[in-house]
């Protein structure tokens, strides 16, 4: 599935609240950038209609929606397809620029280290 910049700022805030209305989404946007109501509406909308997220309950005429399309599922082509535009299609370069210019702590390192061991255990 193919999602606008904005449609995927939009998903983020699904995927990190969980559950949300337009007005709420809304005023998180507009702290963001200049978007009106019905533009992010019509961003929810468009969601709706690609079945990213669901409507998940009603409060008055308050319409709450939830995420239906995990992020990996997004995450996966987009990544894949920045790497193709970016690094020719090859991940090495990708990886190498994050490890020198990424501002990595010990955690981050760490956590590095330890999917590294998995994937060569998977390899073997």
């Amino acid at each position: 599935m193919s999602l606008s910049d904005f449609e995927l700022e939009v998903m983020q805030l699904f995927w990190s609240l969980d559950e949300a209305s337009a007005p709420q989404i809304h005023k998180i946007i507009e702290q963001k950038r200049d978007a009106t109501y019905s533009t992010v509406k019509t961003i929810i909308d468009r969601l709706e209609k690609k079945d990213a997220i669901k409507r998940s309950k009603n409060q008055g005429r308050t319409i709450y929606y939830s995420p239906v399309m995990e992020k990996q599922s997004v995450r996966t082509p987009l990544i894949k397809d920045f790497i193709n535009r970016v690094f020719l299609g090859k991940s090495r370069p990708l990886v190498a620029h994050i490890l020198a210019e990424e501002d990595l702590n010990l955690d981050d390192i760490e956590y590095l280290e330890a999917v590294l061991k998995e994937r060569k255990k998977e390899i073997k």
